[in-house]
């Protein structure tokens, strides 16, 4: 599925108009607006829209009910939830169903079109891999992500992508940690269109978000050591080298 088909399900009218000029502006063709879920899900399964863009107060069913009907359709398409709605416990039940990314409003037309070209140029990379480097691809990401999402890094926050690449980077090229200010930082500036300070300091406040909400038991769990005690963080480059080790270790 490689043209830029895109279906907008929104709560307000207003959202919709204006998401939609900006979204054909960067490319994208839209195949269907609706602020209605059910409606959203009978175009999206008649229609196949490369993407997504969901919101979670809808009429007639909710977001959720939205991404549950979907994945149980097999629908194939990427999904990017856009909502006011923040509450971590939202958050996940929003991966969980299904959606690659969540983004919080208001959101801004660079950073919405960075994310839809960022999932449109990994579905062409995948389009010449075979089904097994796929398949394997995606459950990196999938891993990668659950571990972000049980440590409490919030999948809205830049530091959370610049992460996710980080890691994704340290499992191909275990020695990049070693070169963590001269390569993988620029390397992830590069992809993301950024500075590697940028990248630095969000990869920086990824972490630090996860360890002021004192859940480090959640943490240490999710490691299957108890690596942490009381206040103290790791660096960047400990983070990453410990979630890297983890997915190595898990056959990544």
């Amino acid at each position: 599925m490689t043209e830029k088909t895109l279906l907008i399900i929104q709560e307000k009218q207003n959202d919709l108009k204006e998401l939609k000029t900006d979204l054909e502006n960067l490319g994208f063709t839209v195949i269907g607006e609706t602020f209605d879920g059910k409606e959203g899900v009978e175009i999206a399964l008649a229609k196949k829209p490369r993407f997504i863009v969901l919101g979670l107060i809808l009429e007639s069913i909710d977001g959720l009910e939205v991404l549950a009907k979907l994945s149980n359709s097999n629908f194939d398409g990427d999904i990017v939830v856009i909502s006011a709605i923040t509450h971590d416990e939202i958050i996940k039940k929003v991966m969980d169903l299904g959606a690659l990314y969540f983004m919080a409003k208001p959101v801004d037309r660079e950073s919405l079109s960075a994310r839809l070209t960022d999932l449109f140029s990994a579905d062409l990379k995948r389009t010449k891999k075979s089904d097994k480097e796929e398949k394997r691809d995606l459950s990196i990401d999938e891993k990668i992500s659950k571990i972000f999402i049980s440590v409490g890094i919030p999948p809205h926050i830049k530091g959370y992508n610049y992460l996710r690449e980080g890691v994704k980077m340290a499992i191909q090229d275990p020695a990049i940690i070693n070169s963590i200010t001269k390569r993988l930082y620029p390397g992830i500036g590069e992809k993301y269109s950024t500075s590697a300070s940028k990248v630095e300091r969000a990869i920086r406040h990824a972490i630090e978000v996860a360890w002021n909400r004192n859940r480090i038991d959640s943490i240490n769990s999710v490691f299957g050591v108890r690596a942490y005690v009381g206040s103290d963080k790791p660096t960047n480059g400990e983070f990453i080298a410990l979630v890297a080790d983890k997915m190595l270790l898990e056959g990544a």
